[in-house]
């Protein structure tokens, strides 16, 4: 059990980057695309998106680096 949450440690590290990257493509796809009346809207709402995500992000980065690390190696 403790190599699978190390594995998994591991794909939650590679997984948070790419999500921010994701998230950044599809922010600058829907702002390139929207009318020029609604691109404020768009842009305020992906600001906002992007600002509750990246903190989710980087808590994923995190819980992956001890994963990685053996740090609940005590845990069931």
């Amino acid at each position: 059990m403790n190599t699978l949450k190390k594995l998994l440690g591991y794909v939650w590290m590679v997984l948070s980057p790419a999500i921010i990257l994701f998230l950044l493509y599809e922010a600058f796809v829907k702002i390139g695309a929207a009318t020029e009346a609604a691109k404020a809207n768009t842009i305020l709402q992906w600001v906002i998106i992007l600002l509750i995500f990246l903190p989710i992000s980087i808590g994923f980065f995190i819980f992956g680096k001890y994963a990685s690390q053996n740090e609940y190696e005590q845990l069931p």
